[in-house]
């Protein structure tokens, strides 16, 4: 079966499984494999793909943070921190009183990260190592859950929600910075990557007690939107 097919079929079990109620994780991955390249290149050619100019949320980084709505002294989970990248521009946001988690579902870029941001200076940020069904983080303690070009990692993205949902202080909100995926619109790369489009992330989301607050545009391939933890 073709990935485009593959994506198709897991985007209409996840809609089964939504409009049957499903309150728990599904078992079924949506997206199985889709985070192994990150095990197959090295980290610094990551580091290299991730920050540079060209690439549409580096570029447009510092709206991205003020979109959030980040302030000093706040706590901020940065799910799927890959690199780095927005987890050192919320540690300067959040300041010293400040916290950021750095999570991310492999090993070996927390590992990187982490002893890159050390060296750099960056004394508030945690790195976290999470499974594809779980932020590992206390209940409660995060103000903001970011996720930027992330969501389609997901393999169980209700557990994830879940997860966030849990992590998040009440009136807590989740960033979600995502490709655009419109069929006849979107880059080919984009059709084929990304399972879901925007009605169907804002679906899932407020499936799991997630409500809707903004949706921004000022980027051409991504959306931007916010939700509240209800």
């Amino acid at each position: 079966m073709k990935t485009g097919a593959r994506m198709k079929q897991a985007g209409l079990v996840l809609l089964m499984a939504l409009a049957a109620g499903t309150a728990v994780a599904q078992e079924q991955s949506v997206a199985p494999g889709i985070n192994q390249p990150f095990l197959d290149r090295p980290f610094e050619s990551w580091a290299e793909s991730f920050h540079k100019e060209g690439r549409e949320v580096f570029d447009k980084r510092n709206e991205i943070v003020a979109f959030s709505q980040v302030k000093a002294g706040m706590t901020v989970a940065d799910i799927g921190a890959g690199t780095g990248l927005f987890s050192r521009l919320f540690s300067n946001a959040v300041g010293a009183n400040g916290k950021v988690f750095a999570v991310d579902v492999t090993q070996s870029f927390v590992d990187n990260t982490m002893a890159n941001v050390k060296k750099e200076g960056f004394a508030n940020i945690e790195g976290v190592v999470n499974s594809p069904k779980d932020v590992p983080v206390p209940a409660g303690s995060v103000d903001i859950a970011f996720l930027s070009d992330v969501y389609h990692h997901f393999e169980y993205p209700l557990a994830m929600l879940q997860a966030m949902h849990k992590a998040l202080k009440p009136g807590g909100t989740l960033t979600v910075i995502e490709f655009d995926r419109i069929e006849g619109v979107s880059s080919p790369r984009i059709l084929e990557h990304v399972r879901q489009d925007k009605a169907t992330l804002v679906k899932e989301a407020e499936s799991q007690g997630f409500k809707l607050i903004e949706d921004k545009r000022f980027m051409k391939q991504n959306y931007a939107l916010r939700f509240a933890k209800q």
